[in-house]
């Protein structure tokens, strides 16, 4: 290699760095902090650090490349979404084995009928609302990925053992099937359900409350309104690391019809009011189905049961949890509703909850309604054993 062709690639090596040097720096035109970061602390150093690594060109290059690789090649994305037909896109929760999951399910099960007896020892009625699993709902599109075996009657299982506890669960996979045949009740990007499912579901629920658990006091009128569509990027193409070098690979985005719910006439005051007692006629616990206002199910809760509903769904904790955070607020101890709303997905059955922030007594005691019997049963066997022995 001569000398000038050597110092040419050294050059070239050295435009290259110092291009993408340019390039890095231009990322800190969108970074800041917060005024509690100082560069006393250190702080403000790694902060700065982070948000270089986060957008620097060279790594933000290899990632999406890979995901390309993986997503053309292979037909995979990162962990967290199964790729279907059609451009479908599922979460893995729904085709991946759960270890230990029938203890988990086992424990969840008690869970589900301590946090019933502990509402009704406030005079709240439970109602499950057990959300289909996406792969159940639209199993046409999942292509040849198959959920594990735990999943395939899951949702029939979790019915069959609520209904042997005496709760009351309504099943909203027969509506949210007939109403399939009308447009689209989950997101094709998303995990979640769209408004018209969440809609479905509400209007089932009022139904079941209506016959079940009639809600006291003078009914409200509330109206959706539709709003303007837009494309929405679901959830799971966070799992497609393609932007901003492989954009045009990602699926395209949904269409989210945006809704609005709003009341038209309040109960009557006076002495015919009932609800002078509890401020709050309906609860509701459960998971970003819940949460996310982007799928109005709190407001088709509303126009369904003809009531206010009070909203106290966490995301991304799961359904466990933001139930066994709302028994301990001042909110259920101290004005419990009539009736509690527990939006459950059914995935989440066999799955491990980390109950570390919350009283282990507490929770025994919790588990305890659904162990008492088995307990008594036990325990009467062992003590006949003793006195078959002197017979």
């Amino acid at each position: 290699m001569t000398r000038s062709l050597r110092i040419l690639y050294i050059a070239i090596f050295l435009g290259l760095l110092l291009v993408l040097g340019i390039w890095s720096l231009r990322s800190f035109g969108s970074f800041s902090t917060s005024a509690e970061t100082t560069v006393l602390d250190g702080k403000w150093t790694k902060a700065a650090e982070t948000h270089y690594d986060d957008e620097f060109p060279i790594k933000r290059l290899g990632t999406n490349l890979w995901a390309a690789l993986d997503y053309k090649l292979f037909n995979e994305g990162r962990p967290g979404v199964v790729l279907g037909k059609d451009q479908w896109l599922y979460t893995d929760e729904e085709f991946d084995a759960v270890v230990n999951a029938e203890q988990n399910e086992a424990d969840n099960l008690a869970l589900i009928q301590g946090v019933r007896d502990a509402l009704e020892a406030k005079g709240s009625k439970l109602v499950l609302a057990i959300v289909p699993a996406k792969t159940r709902m639209y199993p046409e599109h999942i292509g040849d990925n198959k959920p594990a075996s735990l999943h395939v009657d899951l949702y029939q299982q979790f019915h069959a053992e609520v209904a042997k506890a005496g709760i009351v669960a309504p099943d909203l996979l027969a509506p949210l099937q007939a109403a399939k045949q009308k447009g689209q009740v989950f997101l094709r990007t998303d995990t979640h359900w769209t408004p018209m499912g969440a809609e479905v579901a509400a209007q089932q629920l009022g139904l079941t409350i209506a016959e079940k658990t009639p809600l006291q006091g003078e009914p409200e009128q509330f109206v959706t309104q539709a709003k303007e569509s837009a494309p929405y990027k679901g959830d799971l193409t966070n799992f497609l690391p393609l932007d901003p070098l492989f954009s045009n690979l990602l699926p395209k985005p949904d269409t989210l019809q945006q809704m609005s719910t709003d009341l038209v006439q309040s109960a009557p005051a006076g002495d015919d009011a009932l609800f002078a007692d509890s401020d709050v006629p309906v609860g509701l616990v459960g998971t970003s189905y819940s949460a996310n206002p982007n799928w109005n199910f709190v407001g088709a809760l509303k126009q369904a049961l003809r009531s206010d509903v009070v909203n106290y769904a966490e995301d991304g904790k799961g359904p466990i949890l933001p139930m066994l955070k709302y028994l301990q607020t001042d909110a259920f101890k101290n004005s419990a509703p009539q009736v509690v709303i527990w939006e459950f997905p059914e995935r989440y059955l066999p799955a491990h909850n980390d109950l570390g922030e919350f009283d282990p007594q507490w929770i025994a005691e919790l588990k305890k309604s659904r162990d008492t019997q088995e307990n008594l049963a036990l325990n009467a066997k062992q003590s006949e054993s003793p006195q078959r022995a002197q017979n």
